[in-house]
């Protein structure tokens, strides 16, 4: 081998790994990826994503409903989520944190059922009054429903 070839035999090793190892990377990721949704981000989709995923938008006023069973200091809730175009109901087995509120802003994490239907394991609202998740502010100002300053 020429000292050209020996020089390209090297890089062309280099590339290979290189990519096996991006390669690797991703799918090793892809599993673990949690992609944000709006509730009318889930009603434009064809099959409801298998994988869990983050809901964000306002709780709708008088959608909470609270089984009143306790199992193991556990509270079974149901509430709805609307970024005023769409609405999705979720589930959640758990305690609320302290601040959630109908009309505020929160984002859920759990799975989507077959149904439509979120099964939350975790609910993150809001820490102040002034507060409003990132991704649940950018969509509802994409739809023209947030006022910059104010609280929802």
């Amino acid at each position: 081998m020429t000292r050209k070839q020996k020089r390209f035999a090297l890089v062309a090793t280099v590339a290979i790994i290189a990519a096996a190892a991006v390669g690797l990377t991703l799918k090793a990721l892809s599993s673990t990826i949690t992609y944000f949704y709006t509730p009318s981000d889930l009603a434009g989709l064809a099959a409801p994503p298998s994988n869990a995923i983050r809901l964000g938008g306002l709780v709708e006023v008088d959608s909470l409903e609270f089984d009143g069973a306790a199992e193991k200091g556990e509270v079974h809730v149901a509430f709805t989520i609307t970024d005023g175009d769409a609405a999705t109901r979720v589930i959640y087995n758990g305690i609320l944190p302290d601040l959630f509120r109908e009309g505020q802003g929160v984002i859920v994490q759990g799975r989507l059922g077959s149904d439509g239907v979120l099964v939350a394991e975790n609910v993150l609202a809001k820490h102040d009054e002034n507060y409003m998740p990132k991704e649940v502010a950018d969509a509802l100002k994409e739809k023209g429903r947030w006022k910059e300053g104010e609280a929802q």
